[in-house]
């Protein structure tokens, strides 16, 4: 493993992470639990906090994660081989918590699919004392949490497919108590219905598609929405994410400033694709 720490101030550090704990959810999601030397140092925001996990290649205990002293690691990573440098891939941070021993734990909650790629792959497998490489935060306040509902929201419309379940889990449990929420979870199978904590005032609509669950816009446009301004925090699949952004904002009329959307995955591409789409786009 090649690693450095990122600066002491930075928002976001490189975190050893040791498997502790395994098990499933739901036919759709498998919950690990990790710790590590250091993990007193990591700061989750909660909600949808994200972090990037750098996994070995199948067959191989190495993670290769070069990292200047400065931190810019990102692109001495793109300039090694593909089959040498670690494979990256974007999570939530289910939960944070101290343990009995006082050492810090975090869950991570993997979406498991048929024909998944390498992260999926690799939490099917994974088994106490694996471990892995995580760039994640070091300080409450930063920008890998994208649910921000302004002070003057009065209700909270969240719609989640089963990649985005735990952001959306996590979001719900954070929000304060009495909180209107109008919130659709897509999930594939009828055991993937989970039992969510959460003290806001939550309507929650289960679409699970091998019960021939309508899709998001077709759900969402045939609910009576309440009254007020909203906060929408959408997130999934891209093409269903963009598809619902445009009923909220073209349909609804919803101020398109007040919907966070993010596209978690996109049907038929990897997520090194994506993100070479996204380069080239910016370029």
């Amino acid at each position: 493993m090649t690693t450095s720490v990122s600066p002491a101030d930075a928002p976001y550090r490189f975190f050893g992470l040791t498997v502790l704990r395994t098990g499933r959810l739901s036919p759709s999601l498998r919950r690990i639990t990790f710790g590590g030397p250091g993990l007193d140092r990591f700061a989750s925001g909660g909600r949808d906090q994200s972090l990037s996990l750098f996994l070995p290649h199948p067959g191989r205990t190495e993670i290769v994660v070069p990292v200047d002293e400065n931190g810019e690691w990102f692109a001495a990573w793109r300039a090694l081989p593909e089959d040498v440098r670690a494979i990256m891939r974007s999570y939530t941070v289910r939960a944070q918590r101290r343990a009995e021993d006082g050492t810090t734990e975090i869950d991570i909650d993997f979406a498991l699919h048929e024909d998944g790629g390498p992260a999926c792959r690799w939490a099917e497998a994974a088994a106490p004392g694996d471990q892995l490489t995580a760039l994640g935060p070091a300080v409450e306040d930063n920008n890998g949490i994208r649910f921000h509902p302004p002070r003057d929201t009065d209700w909270v419309l969240i719609w989640a497919d089963e990649t985005a379940l735990p952001a959306a889990s996590a979001a719900l449990e954070w929000m304060p108590a009495g909180t209107r929420a109008r919130v659709w979870l897509d999930v594939p199978h009828t055991q993937d219905r989970l039992e969510l904590r959460t003290t806001a005032d939550a309507r929650i609509d289960w679409l699970v598609r091998e019960e021939g669950a309508p899709s998001a816009v077709e759900a969402v446009r045939a609910a009576e929405l309440p009254e007020g301004t909203p906060y929408v925090w959408i997130a999934g699949e891209s093409s269903e994410v963009r598809a619902l952004r445009r009923h909220l904002v073209q349909e609804r009329r919803m101020d398109r400033k007040r919907v966070t959307f993010v596209g978690y995955w996109r049907r038929g591409l990897s997520e090194e694709q994506l993100r070479e789409q996204a380069s080239r786009t910016a370029a």
